[in-house]
């Protein structure tokens, strides 16, 4: 059976019209059109150019985002770790982050999918050496006993957000390559294994064991979604699950918050390991339904720490409310949503690497948000992940504006394909 006839199987004669839209030009899809729809003329194709919602869904995270990381960073100045800051610190540096990432992307909205294919291996292998540098005294830069940034001047790099993209392209070109291969381990699951091993090792020296867990998600994820042999990605969580509980038993510091999100209100905890979470929570049951109302929080004021990163969902639920929260869910939701139908069009249209490349992309973000909120709001352990397209930071809003840049390129380029165009 033919791609078009998988496509549309219940209207075949139309089919045949619109499809030879490419061959005949646009007069003759409108008479082929009239025909079929007895006489009522359609003069123009409704399909956009772009994604519509897609990019108001984007554009009304990142406004959020802006709109929160200054209300919850607002009175950091007040405070002795940023007392050489002015109130706007945060604003202004977030606003050139959203300017850069806005220019990036726009960019490479201009790349055609192929080329990231063909150059994958070596984004990721690029990648990896960045990893590495950081980990070098002198070049890597530490902050609250992490070491994860490299200084360009104008804004710190985090090499790990850049790994996130360069694993979704990567684990894309490797899943077509090795199609064939997907049902044996030496061949189909091994190689990808290392190659995660190997990130996750580098990972875990800076540390930053919230980075490792959504490049393992990413790149599995996307194995699971070419094909992969059942059984091994079966073993394959059982072999990830062991490993985390590995790591989480060897280390004192994880462990200790895996027992303080267990009971974050015991004494000890609510003011070492949960302190965060408990504060966290408060915000929440602060804001109620509708919240305190924009700017009213008081657990931004010194009480929650990291409240214009790692933990601004917080702040969002104690000044905008259930409902503020609500919202966020969704827009997450519609992002992910229509990562994985732009990927299955684009499968649909034998565009294997793009159809897997912007589900990528779709598991990445919604993963990370996923992980994000349950840290919030004392669904999982504490751990160090923004909330993408929202958090401050500006290594994280530059890959989050470049991935959802491919992705619209991706649906730029299917939607080219269903008029009949060519790539």
């Amino acid at each position: 059976m033919s791609l078009k006839d998988k496509l549309f199987p219940d209207n075949r004669l139309g089919l045949d019209r619109f499809w030879n839209f490419s061959r005949g030009g646009i007069d003759n899809f409108r008479s082929g059109l009239r025909d079929a729809v007895s006489g009522v003329e359609q003069t123009r194709s409704r399909m956009m150019e772009y994604d519509q919602l897609l990019v108001w869904a984007v554009l009304s995270l990142t406004l959020i985002g802006l709109v929160m990381v200054y209300s919850a960073s607002i009175t950091l100045a007040d405070g002795p770790k940023y007392s050489n800051y002015s109130s706007n610190h945060f604003l202004i540096r977030h606003l050139i982050s959203l300017v850069i990432a806005l220019g990036v992307g726009i960019w490479t909205f201009k790349i055609p999918s192929k080329v990231w294919d063909r150059y994958s291996p070596i984004i990721f292998g690029v990648t990896l050496l960045l990893l590495i540098a950081v980990l070098i005294p002198g070049l890597g830069k530490g902050v609250n006993g992490a070491k994860r940034w490299i200084s360009l001047g104008v804004m710190n790099f985090q090499p790990s957000e850049l790994m996130k993209f360069a694993t979704v392209i990567f684990a894309a070109t490797y899943t077509v390559q090795r199609q064939e291969h997907l049902h044996t381990f030496i061949k189909g699951m091994l190689p990808m294994g290392i190659a995660v091993a190997l990130v996750g090792a580098l990972l875990m020296l800076e540390p930053d064991m919230g980075a490792f867990i959504v490049v393992a998600l990413i790149a599995f994820g996307i194995l699971f979604l070419g094909g992969i042999n059942a059984k091994l990605f079966g073993g394959l969580v059982i072999v990830g699950i062991a490993s985390a509980s590995t790591i989480i038993a060897l280390s004192p510091f994880r462990r200790g918050r895996i027992l303080a999100f267990m009971d974050p209100w015991q004494v000890d905890n609510a003011a070492n390991k949960g302190y965060q979470l408990t504060h966290s929570l408060m915000a929440f049951g602060r804001g109620e339904w509708f919240g305190t109302g924009l700017g009213g929080s008081v657990e931004k004021l010194h009480y929650l720490p990291e409240a214009h990163t790692d933990f601004i969902l917080a702040v969002i639920g104690e000044e905008l409310g259930f409902v503020g929260v609500l919202v966020m869910i969704f827009l997450f939701y519609w992002v992910v949503r229509r990562s994985f139908m732009i990927g299955r069009t684009a499968l649909q249209l034998d565009r294997s690497f793009a159809g897997l490349a912007a589900k990528g992309v779709g598991i990445w973000i919604g993963w990370q948000a996923f992980i994000n909120m349950g840290v919030n709001l004392g669904l999982l352990p504490t751990k160090g992940l923004t909330l993408p397209l929202v958090s401050y930071g500006g290594s994280g809003i530059l890959m989050n504006a470049i991935a959802i840049a491919m992705l619209l390129r991706i649906d730029y380029e299917n939607r080219i394909l269903m008029r009949g165009g060519k790539l």
